[in-house]
């Protein structure tokens, strides 16, 4: 079995218009869901062997902000093909992942339609398909590789935004 944790980045900053989108960082509301994210995915022993990281800013800063509340030392990789990839794009990513747990981090619209062809059946929570900012799908896969991973054969394990969680 495989496992993958599937996490938008969290809100990113807009109030300087000379930043680039890949240079984006997060803003204060962003920093603080980061931070709830990691402490839900490790309350629920969500944790991830492995990283794959669009190289945005703000995804970097979304991993950032979770990572402490893991237990042990998830590999990140960064991988310049995630930012603002189409579901293709994020499954031929995923097809190469080693570790049996593996986070994606990435960016809407493509995370969105990605998430929605990935899993069997959707999780009930009507912001599913609009994947908000920090939204964290945890689905499983009864396959021995990544390179099994297909469109459809993901089981919803969980699914959470982070203003469900917020404390």
């Amino acid at each position: 079995m495989k496992r993958l944790i599937l996490t938008r980045h969290a809100k990113s900053a807009w109030d300087d218009p000379t930043v680039t989108d890949h240079d984006r960082p997060l803003n204060e509301r962003g920093k603080a869901a980061a931070a709830d994210l990691g402490e839900w995915l490790a309350s629920r022993g969500y944790v991830p062997e492995k990283v794959l990281c669009s190289d945005a800013v703000r995804t970097r800063a979304t991993w950032s902000g979770l990572a402490p509340a893991l237990p042990g030392t998830p590999v990140l990789e960064l991988k310049p093909a995630l930012y603002h990839a189409g579901p293709d794009v994020m499954l031929a990513v995923l097809q190469h992942a080693q570790a049996d747990v593996v986070m994606m981090i990435g960016h809407n619209p493509g995370i969105a339609d990605f998430a929605a062809r990935l899993v069997a059946t959707a999780p009930l929570n009507p912001e599913f398909s609009r994947y908000p900012t920090g939204a964290t799908l945890v689905a499983d896969f009864m396959i021995d590789s990544w390179a099994e991973v297909s469109f459809g054969l993901g089981a919803t394990v969980d699914f959470v935004i982070p203003r469900e969680i917020r404390v």
